[in-house]
């Protein structure tokens, strides 16, 4: 092999690296909202348990997925605004 051939060769696959490291796609995040119509103390078991399913599921939050959660405490008025 030449000598220009092997420097146009590691010159290109220098070049090439970055290009390839910013083709690769993001993870994407999923969004999970919990609406409830009681109050954050009252749920925090069933969003306890969730997050569990989830994990079971392979889903950890933060890093895969986000869960959202919204209470109206019993204001029933306010749920149609929370789960906008």
């Amino acid at each position: 092999m030449e000598r220009r051939t092997f420097v146009a060769m590691l010159t290109g696959g220098f070049v090439a690296a970055p290009l390839a490291a910013e083709a690769q796609q993001p993870k994407h995040v999923l969004r999970l909202g919990f609406l409830s119509a009681a109050s954050a103390a009252h749920d925090q078991p069933r969003l306890a348990g969730l997050q569990r399913g989830l994990y079971e599921l392979g889903y950890v939050e933060g890093t895969n997925i986000f869960i959202e959660p919204r209470y109206t405490a019993g204001q029933f008025v306010r749920l149609p605004v929370s789960a906008a």
